[in-house]
C-alpha cells in the first residue's frame, strides 16, 4: 500500500497558546528529497515534527495515503543532537531490529554491515556515547536507515559538523534517496539544501511561503520573503 501522498489541510500546531506552524496546507508525493529552509526559530523543527507525527495537530488534518499506524511502521526520524543508549555502537545501531524481533545474532550482523558502511566497522564494542560529534550523526542515521524506511525525516542534521562529516552525512543521504528513500530535512546550510534538494518549502513564522522546485527556487523566488531569504537579509 502506498504512503503517498501526505496532504496537510489548514494543519496547526500550538504550545502554551502559541501558534508553532500554521496553518498549512501541503501535499507531498512520494519521491525525492524535499528540504525544509528558513531563519532561525521559523517553525521548521516543529514543522517536521508535525509531519512525522511526533507533534500532534491542534487544528486541520495529516492524511497518508495508508492508514496512519502503517504509515508510522514505514518511516523514521533523525534529530539535530542524536540520543546515544548507554551500549556499543553495534547494539545502538541495532536496536530498532531488536524492538521488531529480529533474532539479537540477525540484528547484529546487520548492524554491523551498516557501520562498515559509515566507516565505524573497527569501533563496533566502543561506547557509543564516546564517539565524536560526526561518527554521533553518522550512527544515528545508520541506525534510522537499518530498517529501510520509505521516508525518512532529518532536522538540520549537518548543523554541528565539519566539512569532511557533513560531506560523509550528504554522502550517505544520496545514497538512501537513490535507493528510494523519501527525504524530508530541514537545513540552514543553503549550498546543502542546492546540493541535496528536489523541491525546497521556505518556513517563515511558522507558515509556507514558498514551496518550488528546487532549481526554480534557487533561480528566483517568487515572493519578496523568499528574495530576502535568500539574499541573507534578515526575514521575520
Amino acid at each position: 500500500m502506498q504512503m503517498f501522498p501526505l496532504t496537510v489541510d489548514q494543519g496547526v500546531v500550538r504550545r502554551r497558546g502559541k501558534v508553532l506552524v500554521g496553518p498549512v496546507d501541503l501535499t507531498l508525493e512520494g519521491v525525492g528529497a524535499t528540504i525544509v529552509v528558513g531563519p532561525n526559530g521559523a517553525g521548521k523543527t516543529s514543522f517536521l515534527k508535525m509531519l512525522h507525527g511526533v507533534v500532534r495537530l491542534n487544528g486541520g488534518s495529516l492524511t497518508w495515503a495508508c492508514p496512519r499506524a502503517e504509515a508510522e511502521k514505514r518511516q523514521a526520524f533523525v534529530f539535530q543532537t542524536p540520543v546515544m543508549m548507554r551500549r556499543s555502537v553495534v547494539e545502538n545501531i541495532a536496536y530498532p531490529l531488536r524492538l521488531i524481533g529480529v533474532p539479537r545474532k540477525e540484528a547484529r550482523a546487520r548492524a554491523a554491515d551498516w557501520a562498515r558502511r559509515i566507516d565505524l566497522g573497527d569501533a563496533l564494542e566502543r561506547p557509543a556515547v564516546l564517539l565524536s560529534g560526526g561518527e554521533r550523526q553518522k550512527l544515528a542515521l545508520a541506525r534510522a536507515l537499518i530498517r529501510d524506511p520509505e521516508v525518512l525525516f532529518l532536522d538540520e542534521p549537518c548543523a554541528s559538523l565539519d566539512g569532511r562529516a557533513t560531506r560523509e552525512i550528504e554522502e550517505i543521504l544520496t545514497e538512501a534517496a537513490q535507493s528510494g528513500t523519501r527525504l524530508i530535512m530541514s537545513t540552514h546550510n543553503m549550498g546543502q539544501a542546492q546540493r541535496l534538494a528536489d523541491e525546497v518549502i521556505l518556513i517563515i513564522g511558522g507558515r509556507i511561503h514558498e514551496f518550488a522546485p528546487a532549481e526554480a527556487f534557487f533561480a528566483g523566488p517568487q515572493t519578496p520573503q523568499g528574495q530576502a531569504f535568500l539574499r541573507g537579509d534578515i526575514v521575520e
